[in-house]
């Protein structure tokens, strides 16, 4: 439940822009699913893009919390697998319309708009939790490595977006072991 309007704001926009989109989604709507005022969103949004921006930094920093809580006490190859079993209950939910992330990117295309910026914030946050569990292990070539399972991890999160949900992280955690064990960790 929100507690300001600034967050009604936030939340409201992030259930329109993960249903239908960021550019299919107008201003008008925003304010008429939240009930705020016009006035009150440029009082704490200079344009659209900043709300868009606001929406993924919530969104970041939330993913973040929750991968805090389901990783604390793991230890490396756990927590690189648990990932999976993440994206698996969050592919799950009934209302699941594939990734805000990969969706700002592919909205907004240049690589240097501060939405698209944000959104590869997130793919980089991903990708260095990999890295960081697979220094923990001593894997070769980490960054490699870290890369490929990051690779599976997004490829099943597009396959419960185009296919609709089903066991694309469990698979998808499957091939990391795999992979994990052809590298010997």
């Amino acid at each position: 439940m929100a507690t300001s309007k600034r967050e009604q704001l936030v939340q409201t926009a992030f259930e329109l822009f993960s249903r239908e989109g960021y550019h299919a989604t107008g201003i008008d709507r925003i304010l008429a699913e939240s009930g705020v005022a016009k006035m009150t969103l440029y009082k704490h949004f200079k344009s659209k893009d900043e709300l868009i921006v606001a929406v993924l930094e919530q969104r970041r920093l939330h993913m973040l919390e929750v991968m805090g809580e389901t990783l604390h006490g793991l230890g490396p190859r756990e927590a690189l697998l648990a990932v999976f079993d993440r994206i698996h209950e969050m592919i799950s939910q009934e209302h699941f319309c594939g990734c805000l992330f990969i969706h700002a990117a592919a909205e907004f295309h240049d690589r240097e708009h501060s939405i698209h910026r944000e959104a590869a914030l997130q793919k980089a946050l991903t990708e260095a939790h990999f890295l960081r569990c697979l220094e923990g292990l001593q894997a070769p070539q980490p960054e490699r490595l870290a890369r490929q399972l990051q690779f599976l991890m997004e490829g099943a999160m597009a396959m419960a977006h185009v296919m609709g949900p089903g066991n694309q992280a469990l698979e998808a955690k499957a091939a990391a072991e795999q992979l994990l064990a052809a590298a010997g960790v």
